[in-house]
């Protein structure tokens, strides 16, 4: 908002000027007017000579009450005005929560006030539209993971009942059965896990435990129990990554981090490529460690990649993929490393998926 002082030094000068203006129009006024009257001989049996006498017998006392009260009415006016101009501001903000998109107008003097209400109340709208954007977002998820808690439950079910009702099944095909309710069960508590990441999402606020720990060994670690999968694509996982980085920062949540863009990492490349994790301390005047997570995958689209730190946006809308879960993972991934005083960042061109963290308070 508009310092108070601004406004203030814009109308004190304005009323010492309209006074000191008042009076000296007064005080020429009747210099003038004496002068004039001066001039005049006066006989005694004029109309108003009567009248000037007495105004002359009291001029020590008109002239100052004529000065007060021209005083007080110039006070009362700019009085009023700035009574005025708090009732303006006063009715502008109610109208920075409005729904409707009709701009705040305030009086001239109040332009910089006017201009910030205006973009405060664009802010709150833009505000209230990625919330509810949000909000749907979450609604349309929580109804496609119940329609698509079914499909796996009816598997599953529907596989088991073959076993049991099945009593002379081959081994060969008890072992298919075996599998495929296996396969099903597991995307059942993928599902259901989703559901308990937008319950927690929405229930609970981030706070730090901080610790000193060594992040090298730590990412080393995270990577090393996500070998299986990376085997499952037939991907590579090259490091470069300094001994011995220690930061300060609370480990549980930073982990999440990591896992969390390992597994988008393994998700989303090729078959049979390469992620690529490198590490690197910046000790300039900003001393922070970056650390990049780059994988080969299809080129995400600069207005999906503008959005992908988003609550529940998927950059693989369709509920088909299982490429993609609620949605969470990189809003909490950029509340974490937000919360550490950092900053996470994305990009994607020529086939190339980069994810990037910067951290501070190297220990």
């Amino acid at each position: 908002m508009l310092k108070k002082s601004k406004l203030t030094f814009r109308i004190l000068p304005r009323f010492f000027a309209a006074e000191i203006i008042y009076s000296v129009v007064l005080f020429v006024a009747v210099l003038v007017a004496y002068n004039i009257l001066s001039m005049k001989t006066w006989y005694g049996t004029e109309l108003l000579y009567p009248f000037f006498m007495w105004l002359s017998a009291r001029i020590t006392l008109i002239l100052p009450l004529t000065w007060f009260i021209g005083f007080l009415i110039i006070f009362i006016y700019y009085w009023r005005r700035t009574i005025n101009y708090i009732n303006s501001i006063y009715e502008a903000s109610r109208k920075l929560v409005d729904d409707n998109e009709d701009m705040i107008e305030l009086p001239s003097d109040l332009h910089e006030i006017e201009t910030q209400m205006n973009q405060i109340k664009q802010e709150v709208a833009r505000n209230k539209y990625l919330a509810k954007e949000a909000e749907q977002r979450k609604n349309d998820l929580v109804v496609y993971l119940a329609h698509d808690l079914k499909t796996p439950l009816t598997s599953v079910i529907g596989y088991l009942n073959l076993l049991c009702d099945e009593k002379e099944i081959s081994e060969e095909l008890k072992d298919k059965y075996l599998h495929i309710a296996l396969d099903k069960a597991e995307r059942l508590e993928d599902l259901i896990n989703e559901f308990f990441d937008i319950t927690r999402f929405s229930m609970t606020k981030l706070t730090l435990e901080p610790s000193d720990v060594n992040l090298s060994r730590m990412l080393e670690q995270i990577t090393y129990e996500f070998k299986p999968l990376f085997d499952t694509k037939g991907l590579v996982c090259d490091m470069e990554i300094p001994e011995n980085i220690h930061i300060k920062c609370d480990v549980g949540k930073m982990e999440r981090v990591f896992d969390n863009l390992i597994r988008n990492a393994i998700n989303y490349s090729y078959e049979n490529g390469t992620i690529k994790i490198i590490m690197q301390v910046n000790e300039g005047e900003s001393e922070y460690v970056s650390i990049r997570f780059i994988n080969d995958g299809n080129t995400i689209p600069e207005e999906k990649l503008s959005r992908i730190f988003e609550q529940f946006y998927r950059v693989d809308s369709s509920r088909a993929s299982k490429t993609g879960g609620a949605g969470l993972g990189l809003a909490i991934a950029r509340e974490i490393v937000e919360l550490h005083g950092g900053e996470i960042t994305a990009h994607s061109e020529n086939n190339k998926i980069e994810f990037e963290i910067r951290l501070p308070n190297l220990s």
